[in-house]
Parts: C-alpha cells; structure tokens; sequence
C-alpha cells in the first residue's frame, strides 16, 4: 500500500503565480526524496487559481520525514505557503496499492 496526500488550494488574490512556483518547487523537491514516487500539481481549468496538488509516498515514514525536510529546507528559506494561499486547503490523506496507480518503473516496489 502506497500513501497519497491530495490536497485542493488556491492562491491568495494577486499572489496565484507566486503560490504556483512556489508549489512546483516544493513537488519537484519531493520527486527528487526517496519514498517519493510521484508529485504534481494541476490548475483549474478555469483560471480560478485553483489547484489540485497530489503525492504519492512509498509509505507513512517517507511521508513524515519528506514533509518535515520541505518545513526545515524550503519553508525556512522562502517564508512558507502560508503568505500565498488564499484560504484553508482541503487535504486528504489515502491509502491504495501501487499496482492500481500504474506508475511507470514504480511496480518492482510492491
């Protein structure tokens, strides 16, 4: 069993471009983590400046770990999420088996 983390976010009002770099940066250091298998984000179509944000972790521990290093490293650098989200996120945490993701060069971990 794999662990993904969705969360759905928009950017405060005026700070949408800021909060995407900001979100891209922190997925593309979580793809580079060990226990990462994979981390993205995607837009509304809408131009709403809302986004769905998706990871998927090997595991609860690499989960812990990768989420506490983005605290030290990166929010410790950049002031955090916090200045640019336009509001509470939606966060949801789940569990379901690597196999039914079907991410390339990720089934010889199950």
């Amino acid at each position: 069993m794999v662990l993904i983390e969705t969360v759905v976010c928009s950017g405060a009002p005026g700070k949408e471009a800021r909060f995407k770099r900001m979100l891209n940066v922190r997925q593309e250091y979580k793809r580079r983590q060990p226990g990462c298998l994979a981390a993205w984000i995607a837009q509304s179509t809408d131009g709403q400046g809302l986004f769905l944000v998706h990871s998927v972790f090997q595991d609860k521990k690499s989960w812990k770990r990768i989420s506490k290093s983005i605290v030290e490293k990166l929010d410790s650098k950049d002031g955090g999420l916090e200045s640019v989200i336009g509001g509470p996120p939606l966060v949801g945490m789940f569990e379901t088996p690597l196999s039914a993701l079907n991410l390339a060069g990720t089934m010889d971990l199950e």
